[in-house]
Formats: C-alpha cells, structure tokens, sequence
C-alpha cells in the first residue's frame, strides 16, 4: 500500500514527473534552490498549483527561498516508488521500441530494460543498447527469473493484443501502451495508454483555443 494518502487527486500525481524531471535537470546545471515560481515557468504548470500539490506530501518549502532540489528530488522519488529499481521488458524491437530502450532517462529514474522481444526471427539476435533482442518464446523465462512487473508494449498494432495477453498471463502487472490499440486487462492491471496521435489531439485543442483568443 501507498505509504501516502489514497484520496490525493489523480492530477497531482500525473504532474510529480514533470516536476522531477524539471528537478533533475535544474540538479545537472548545479541549481541547489528553486522557487515556485521558477519551476512554474519551467513546466509550464501554474506557481500556486505546483504549491497545492505538493503541500500533500509535506511541508518542505522554505518561504523566500523556495525548495531545496536535492531534497525536493528525494521527495518526489519516495512518493513516486522511484527511489528503487525497478526491472522492466520491451517487447517491439522496431523504430519506437528501440527508441525507448536507448533512452537515458529510463536508467536515470530507476528503470532497467532487463530484456527486449520480437516475433521477427530477423531480428533476434541482434542488440539494441548492448541488449539482445529475444524472441518472444523467452518470455515466461526473463518475466520470472527477473520477477518483472512492468512491461512496455512497442509493437505493431495488429501484435498489441496478443503480446499484451501475454504479458498479463506471464503476472506483469503494469502495461505501457504505447499502441493505438485498447487494451482490456484485468483489474488488478493498470494499463497506461501513450499514443502519440492523442496527445497531439489533446494538445490541438490548447492550440486551436489560443488562436481563436
């Protein structure tokens, strides 16, 4: 169970990894305080906001000063789980797939790629960030010897499905969608949906609103 309060608004904890990521950032170029204020303009979320979501959690501002980003950073993983590690799979081992496995910021935030799949028998075999890609008849195997819960779905639509199933029957209980497709999943599985047409479409709508302004 969540050691913090199950009631705090889906909101609040969809904008914690922008401030993290904003954090971290601030962290690389020797930023050691930073202001509501600031952080604001840097996420693009409002100054107050940031101060109401993160009274949640704590008091840990300090008036005239702001937060200290050391502190705010360790903060912010605890609440999130991403103060351990966390092993994950990918299975697509095309252009997004390979993307995602190549990218820094998985490891930096605590997620290691422990294996990548493909049903393409031309490609396995083949590495990707020193990973070789497995065929996805390895799964059970990797999904236990790793005790794996969380897996990244980077195929081709017409595989989300089927590879999605497997995932589920094999106990990951956390699935990355980065398909079109809708996964139906069982309640104790959380299915995350990150389609790029979406989000574009979520966007537009900012978009088209300002100019109409």
């Amino acid at each position: 169970m969540n050691k913090f309060n199950k009631k705090i608004p889906y909101g609040v904890i969809e904008r914690l990894p922008a401030y993290l990521n904003c954090l971290m950032q601030l962290k690389k170029e020797s930023v050691t305080t930073v202001s509501s204020k600031r952080l604001g303009r840097l996420t693009g979320i409002n100054a107050a906001q940031i101060r109401r979501d993160l009274i949640y959690f704590g008091k840990f501002g300090i008036r005239g000063v702001g937060y200290e980003v050391h502190t705010l950073i360790k903060k912010i993983q605890d609440i999130l789980g991403a103060d351990k590690f966390h092993n994950i799979v990918v299975i697509g081992a095309g252009n997004l797939g390979a993307a995602i496995s190549n990218h820094d910021g998985l490891k930096n935030h605590g997620f290691i790629v422990k294996a990548i799949f493909d049903n393409n028998k031309e490609k396995v075999g083949r590495e990707i960030n020193d990973i070789e890609i497995s065929d996805l008849s390895d799964l059970k195997k990797v999904i236990n010897e790793e005790k794996i819960k969380i897996g990244i779905l980077a195929t081709p639509s017409e595989a989300a499905r089927k590879s999605a199933k497997a995932l589920i029957d094999e106990g990951v209980r956390v699935i990355l969608n980065y398909t079109s497709i809708i996964i139906e999943a069982p309640k104790d599985v959380i299915v995350y949906n990150s389609d790029p047409v979406s989000d574009l479409l979520y966007t537009l709508y900012y978009f088209t609103s300002k100019k109409s302004m």
